[in-house]
């Protein structure tokens, strides 16, 4: 049940990040709105370590899982934030929603999971043709606008590397421990970035801005990726990952609704083909029964010797 409803929490955390990256980012730069957004983060968690004397681990798996931690925000926050310039909030969660696909390829490689199923690699695929739907659908593709959808790929890229790479570990730290950890490494590393390449005046920096950085850095920081490691350690990663084709459509109906971003019938369409390649991954089994296979066919559907 825990489990679950931190699943359900990190889904409503990142189905409005998209939005608030790109309202962090007006009058200080993505720059200012990322180093504002983790120094917040790292005090908070920092704070809550002081006040709960909560454990922080030190041992050498545990360091590992810290440095993976700490690189996989940097690389796939900066290229997020910095590709967030050029395209709808919406979209950012589209382009994630590849997510799967590509935990899926690390996991098996470098997890042994048996991630690709019959019916699970049509789930994946039926999700992956939505997001070409809604994709295609825009008229708002120019340059800047691949510029921006490469940028986020290469953060989709880093953040499921990071993730496998840390279920490979498969250390006994808390979620917590694992986001204070990448913290203390990603933090510096974007304020000494800030510092070289970001010019920023505070004075121009509205409060939706600020607003939003508080945001990013309580909620979607300290409490989001607390509970995303968390999930991480009791779910397989191709699984987890599965929250990236939910999110696409979460994020376009908030970017519609909060942002004026274009919503069509077109993108109605690929957020259906999303949603039902989700309930083919999820619920197999379930399609399965429903379906009347024999319990041969069954296990030749769900990839069961």
């Amino acid at each position: 049940m825990i489990v679950r409803a931190a699943y359900l929490v990190v889904i409503l955390i990142w189905s409005t990040t998209p939005l608030a990256i790109q309202w962090s980012s007006q009058g200080g730069g993505y720059l200012f709105g990322i180093s504002a957004r983790l120094l917040i983060g790292l005090c908070v968690l920092y704070a809550i370590f002081k006040l709960t004397r909560f454990y922080f681990s030190r041992t050498p798996v545990a360091i590992r899982v810290y440095l993976l931690s700490g690189v996989g925000i940097y690389v796939a926050m900066f290229s997020v934030y910095w590709g967030a310039q050029f395209i709808p909030s919406g979209w950012i969660a589209i382009v994630y929603g590849l997510s799967p696909i590509v935990t899926g390829i690390f996991a098996r490689y470098l997890l042994g999971e048996k991630s690709f199923s019959p019916l699970r690699l049509l789930g994946i695929g039926s999700g992956f043709s939505g997001l070409l739907v809604i994709f295609g659908s825009s008229s708002q593709l120019n340059q800047d606008a691949l510029w921006g959808v490469a940028a986020v790929l290469v953060s989709t890229v880093a953040h499921a590397l990071s993730a496998v790479l840390i279920k490979r570990e498969n250390a006994p730290i808390s979620g917590v421990e694992s986001t204070f950890g990448g913290l203390i490494l990603a933090t510096p590393l974007f304020l000494t970035t800030l510092l070289i390449f970001g010019q920023v005046e505070i004075a121009k920096v509205p409060a939706q801005a600020w607003a939003s950085i508080v945001y990013l850095g309580v909620i979607a920081t300290a409490l989001g990726f607390s509970l995303y490691y968390y999930i991480l350690r009791h779910l397989a990663a191709i699984r987890v990952s599965m929250i990236t084709l939910i999110t696409p459509v979460t994020a376009l109906l908030l970017g519609a609704v909060l942002n004026g971003e274009p919503l069509s019938s077109s993108i109605l369409l690929g957020a259906f083909l999303v949603m039902s390649g989700l309930a083919l991954f999820e619920f197999d089994k379930l399609v399965c029964r429903l379906l009347r296979r024999s319990s041969g066919r069954c296990a030749a559907l769900l990839g069961e010797d």
